[in-house]
């Protein structure tokens, strides 16, 4: 067994004991006046069903957090097992769109096709909390289809049947 108390010096160790817990691939997306822009999340979680909100978390770090963390409306966008390319994707950068079939949405959010499901929401509020922000967001629309849900396990791409 290994035990530690968090902190800076054990920040690895932090994350190997934080990658042990199984989570859905989100690439989350929002307009900008520079056009649309995305980005790959795992940080996501449902918060309340009445009133009905979720939240994800951007890092400070990531160029396209304050996008995020401005925007009024976004959309979240639970892949299937067949787009783990899309996650890399918006890992790695904010308008890989050509990948994907999409169309713009109310408030100019990039609606990705194809998803197991996507949630449209509204900017309730921003918090900044650590290295992260906690974006709280109110889900105004709501599309399901029937797919395998990627999933994310300790650093590896899988799914859960």
């Amino acid at each position: 067994m290994n035990s530690f108390n968090p902190g800076p010096e054990h920040a690895i160790e932090l994350r190997a004991a934080l990658g042990k817990f199984a989570t859905g691939v989100t690439v989350i997306t929002t307009g900008t006046e520079a056009g649309p822009i995305g980005m790959t999340a795992n940080s996501f979680t449902s918060v309340s069903l009445n009133p009905p909100l979720v939240l994800w978390c951007p890092a400070l770090v990531s160029e396209r957090h304050d996008a995020f963390a401005q925007a009024s409306h976004f959309a979240i966008h639970i892949l299937t097992a067949e787009q783990r390319p899309l996650s890399e994707a918006f890992a790695r950068e904010a308008q890989p769109f050509h990948l994907c079939d999409w169309t713009s949405g109310p408030h100019g959010m990039p609606l990705i096709h194809g998803t197991a499901a996507r949630l449209e929401c509204a900017t309730e509020s921003v918090t900044l909390a650590g290295d992260h922000s906690i974006v709280l967001g109110r889900v105004t629309r709501v599309t399901t289809e029937e797919a395998v849900p990627l999933a994310f396990l300790g650093g590896t791409y899988g799914t859960v049947k």
